[in-house]
């Protein structure tokens, strides 16, 4: 069953910079994983160093797998302690 992420990660204005140019590799390598039906990291018109994230993987298997690619990445390393804000859910189709 498909999995969705929608929720936000608040970027530290002090490695903003730093964080912002990890991101377009990020997202690339994202979207080339097996099962990714879409990934949007956006930034929040509202609130400074925040970026909207949504997320779609055709399984938990892939999901899985981007959250272990992930955390091993590069991005992963530089926004380590950086809380995030995510909602989890199984979608129908």
């Amino acid at each position: 069953m498909p999995l969705r992420l929608i929720g936000h990660i608040d970027l530290p204005s002090e490695r903003l910079d730093k964080l912002r140019a990890a991101l377009d590799e990020h997202v690339r390598l994202t979207r080339a994983e097996p099962g990714c039906l879409s990934f949007q990291v956006t930034p929040d018109p509202k609130l400074p160093g925040r970026f909207n994230v949504a997320e779609r993987f055709a399984s938990r298997e892939d999901f899985q797998a981007h959250q272990a690619r992930t955390a091993a990445s590069h991005w992963g390393r530089l926004t380590q302690g950086i809380p995030r804000s995510y909602r989890i859910e199984e979608v129908a189709g």
